[in-house]
């Protein structure tokens, strides 16, 4: 269990290929096995050696990623992390890449800031080790970095007393997932009444994938899915989704519920921070919030929803079954902050209850 993760990197870009190269193999739990220009290439380092996740653009000549995508989930199924840019065109076919079978979703890498830069690499590489765990299903010597000081929600929020506690007849249901989650989202999502209660969620996505993220989820569920912005009301029969690359914070000014949204650094390596969400929401919602932590990598969400449970909320996480990664609502039974433990396909039903 202690070999290197290994990843084949298919992107027509040779500086692409070469920033993904060097950034993943900065990494010492990672290897990259060979960095391809298009799939044909690709092919002939699958037949040599099956890695343990391939990182796929989403524009590329000769053979787009989606056909290759869909050719390697029929014939040999391998975790895919889709390389995409900042384009709507390109979110869009990112988005129907998750629906094809792929894991996750990271923003091509650009020239930046260090520290643009450095949370980038935080990024990419979290995904490829997220990926690695995922068991897919077929259809139809590195430097060693310095470990990053992991932040908690104290670096954008305060941790709640009794005295923040706000009372409210209203109830609001917060919820965190990461990898897996985009499916396991719409799953939920789907299933809720017209009238539910308002709905605050912080998906793991990166900046500029959230918008066609919600307008996808829009054009499916019953209820009104739209990616959140600053001052946002939060509604009966609505669904709010934090945008990528920024933290999402419910507020209450008087009986109106509404979300902040503001910048801020990483927070459990995470920026949307799932505990950043659920320390809000215990601190203005208390015991009339309903909170539910879904698949994903880590421990993000897990104190935030034992925080939620000390204030009085009612807490759900994802079953291991359900869970594409059991990661993050492990870790939060594991620190006792969850009431109730659900398949996915059970959420909705018991929410509706309350």
């Amino acid at each position: 269990m202690n070999r290197k993760i290994s990843v084949l990197i298919v992107d027509d870009s040779a500086v692409v290929r070469q920033v993904l190269t060097d950034t993943l193999e900065a990494d010492p739990q990672i290897r990259v096995m060979g960095a391809a220009r298009d799939p044909f290439v690709a092919a002939d380092y699958i037949e040599k050696e099956v890695p343990d996740v391939i990182v796929l653009d989403v524009e590329m000549p000769r053979m787009d990623g989606l056909t290759f995508l869909h050719t390697i989930m029929t014939q040999h199924p391998v975790p895919v992390v889709m390389c995409s840019t900042l384009t709507e065109k390109g979110a869009e076919t990112t988005l129907k890449a998750l629906e094809y079978g792929a894991v996750d979703i990271i923003q091509k890498p650009k020239l930046g800031t260090k520290k643009f830069l450095e949370e980038s690499r935080i990024r990419i590489c979290d995904a490829v080790k997220a990926a690695a765990r995922v068991v897919v299903k077929r259809t139809a010597a590195a430097p060693v970095r310095r470990v990053e000081k992991k932040l908690t929600a104290d670096a954008v929020l305060a941790p709640p007393s009794a005295k923040a506690m706000v009372q409210t007849t209203e109830r609001v249901v917060a919820v965190g997932a990461s990898t897996g989650g985009t499916e396991a989202l719409r799953v939920f999502l789907e299933q809720l009444p017209r009238d539910c209660s308002g709905v605050v969620i912080v998906q793991h996505m990166p900046e500029g994938f959230t918008r066609a993220f919600a307008a996808r989820l829009d054009g499916l569920c019953s209820i009104r899915v739209k990616e959140a912005q600053n001052g946002d009301s939060v509604l009966r029969g609505q669904a709010l989704i934090a945008p990528g690359n920024k933290h999402m914070l419910l507020k209450r000014s008087g009986a109106r519920y509404y979300v902040e949204i503001k910048d801020g650094p990483f927070v459990c390596r995470h920026r949307p921070s799932v505990d950043v969400l659920f320390r809000s929401t215990a601190r203005y919602a208390g015991k009339n919030a309903i909170g539910i932590i879904m698949t994903g990598m880590g421990d993000d969400g897990a104190r935030g929803m034992l925080e939620m449970k000390q204030a009085g909320a009612f807490t759900i996480a994802q079953d291991e079954a359900s869970c594409v990664v059991f990661g993050m609502p492990k870790e939060a039974i594991a620190l006792n902050g969850v009431d109730q433990v659900l398949s996915l396909e059970q959420i909705a039903p018991r929410i509706s209850r309350m």
